[in-house]
């Protein structure tokens, strides 16, 4: 997409592609996406220990860089006379072109009114691209005052109050919300040059992280991580690559970064349940977790209980559970004693009326089991084998199917099978009455394999248990008689008192 807006620009070497990556490699053939959902980062993460600055301090932290720009914003026009083409000046005139052009692009148009500005907005378009093609080809390092100027015209097109569609006031009961049609930014012609500049020189080996910190500050960090709200997702999808560069190139900024995430999750879960950007978040945090040392500190198990797990709460889960469960399982993979903390925390979320939210719990719980050690699975089998008998129980039949088809996982079950003495009492009541009346012949005959799985591996214990079950059953029986002769005998005493009401 962005080679047809760009064109045949000239690449450096390889040191300047983006491939240029933190512990990974990115599909670098697509510059306008280089990292695919499926792609992982190893990113190590540092020891710093710097706090995040509060959102409330933007103004004080900004200083004199808000002032510039909103004074650019103001202006409103581009510059009367019209500049070079940097491919036309000197070498020793580009530097101080470079900055009149960045200064230029800082003028904001208005983009609602497709019928205006057009001669000025296409003139900045042209003036974007020759950025991008002199941030891609320039050798030397960008100069400190280079740095803040490509900061404050960042600033000046991407920091702006995001759009907002009436849907936003509708409860989020669904799963369907992934089926409407996502806002497109109307904007979105200039915003992708900007886009694609700011990552190229992000990803710039000529730009030097010690200077460029200064610029891309905190307040910077959080202001881009705000933007994650857009409901654009060709938007979505630049910042989420953008926020890889940043978090690998600049290390005294992973634990704001960190800390800013987790408060825009417990934002999201305890009070809005409304936010465009969770899934993109959540596969940076992916690759971020992937490249966590061992053992993990404190600080990374916290967030896992804190907020991973407790993003199965919102309705809406199906909109980011992907990258959920891949954050979930890149925590057990690492260390299997978490396993027991995971499988808890999913049977308190568990929901109980919505069946689709159901399936996509009993899907996770599998791949968490898959990495599950049997000491872990000890702990916590007994209140899991119990919600498994529940779901089996479930009259909606792909729940039920969900359930039964755990047993086709060979780990799963060698798991199962050597707690079976525990299991099987649990479960074995759900399987026979599931067997007789249910009304799926699929969930029927899955769970006809299953039982027999049971039967087959220890026959003398599966009589034993279906010979408890039988007397449990007749003993239900017998009390329900009881309480219908009970009842009927009351309903007679009341019978005659109302027929004679003199006794």
């Amino acid at each position: 997409m962005i080679k047809q807006i760009l064109g045949k620009l000239p690449r450096k070497s390889s040191k300047s592609d983006h491939r240029h990556q933190v512990g990974g490699t990115p599909n670098s053939s697509n510059p306008s996406n280089p990292l695919r959902s499926g792609d992982v980062l190893n990113i190590r993460v540092g020891n710093s220990s710097n706090p995040m600055l509060p959102s409330s301090n933007f103004a004080q932290i900004l200083g004199n860089k808000s002032s510039h720009v909103d004074n650019v914003k103001s202006n409103g026009s581009l510059p009367s006379e019209a500049l070079p083409s940097l491919r036309d000046v000197p070498n020793s005139e580009k530097h101080n072109l470079f900055i009149r052009k960045l200064t230029s692009c800082c003028v904001v148009f208005d983009f609602t009114d497709p019928t205006k500005n057009l001669k000025e907005k296409d003139v900045k378009r042209q003036t974007l691209l020759e950025l991008v093609d002199y941030v891609t080809t320039t050798n030397g390092k960008f100069p400190e005052n280079v740095i803040q100027e490509i900061t404050q015209m960042v600033s000046a097109n991407l920091f702006r109050a995001l759009t907002t569609t009436p849907r936003e006031n509708k409860v989020l009961e669904a799963f369907d919300l992934e089926e409407e049609e996502p806002l497109m930014d109307p904007a979105w012609p200039h915003l992708q040059i900007v886009y694609e500049f700011f990552l190229r020189f992000v990803a710039s080996p000529e730009t030097d992280a010690k200077l460029a910190k200064r610029h891309i500050d905190h307040a910077f960090v959080l202001r881009l991580l705000d933007l994650f709200d857009s409901e654009d997702p060709r938007e979505r999808e630049y910042l989420k690559t953008i926020l890889h560069r940043v978090y690998g190139k600049f290390m005294v900024h992973r634990p704001c970064i960190r800390k800013a995430i987790n408060n825009i999750f417990y934002r999201f879960i305890f009070e809005t349940e409304k936010h465009n950007g969770i899934a993109e978040l959540l596969e940076i945090l992916g690759s971020i977790i992937n490249g966590f040392a061992l053992p993990l500190k404190e600080e990374h198990k916290l967030f896992l209980v804190r907020a991973l797990i407790p993003l199965h709460k919102p309705k809406c889960i199906a909109m980011y559970h992907q990258q959920l469960l891949y954050c979930i399982t890149q925590f057990v993979e690492k260390d299997c004693k978490l396993a027991d903390t995971v499988i808890r925390g999913l049977l308190k979320y568990w929901p109980i009326t919505n069946s689709s939210k159901e399936v996509l719990f009993l899907g996770e719980l599998e791949e968490v089991l898959e990495a599950t050690q049997p000491p872990e699975f000890q702990r916590c089998m007994v209140p899991l084998v119990r919600q498994i008998a529940r779901c089996l129980n479930s009259l909606h039949f792909q729940v039920a199917e969900r359930a039964l088809f755990l047993w086709n996982n060979d780990h799963i079950e060698n798991l199962i099978k050597q707690n079976r003495k525990v299991i099987l009492p649990i479960i074995l009541p759900a399987l026979e009455s599931y067997m007789r009346c249910h009304w799926n012949p699929a969930v029927q005959s899955l769970t006809q394999n299953v039982r027999k799985i049971f039967s087959d591996h220890e026959p003398e214990l599966f009589e034993e248990c279906l010979l408890k079950f039988k007397e449990d059953e007749e003993k239900e029986k017998a009390m329900q008689s009881k309480r219908e002769v009970t009842w009927k005998r009351l309903e007679d005493l009341a019978a005659s008192k109302t027929s004679n009401p003199s006794n």
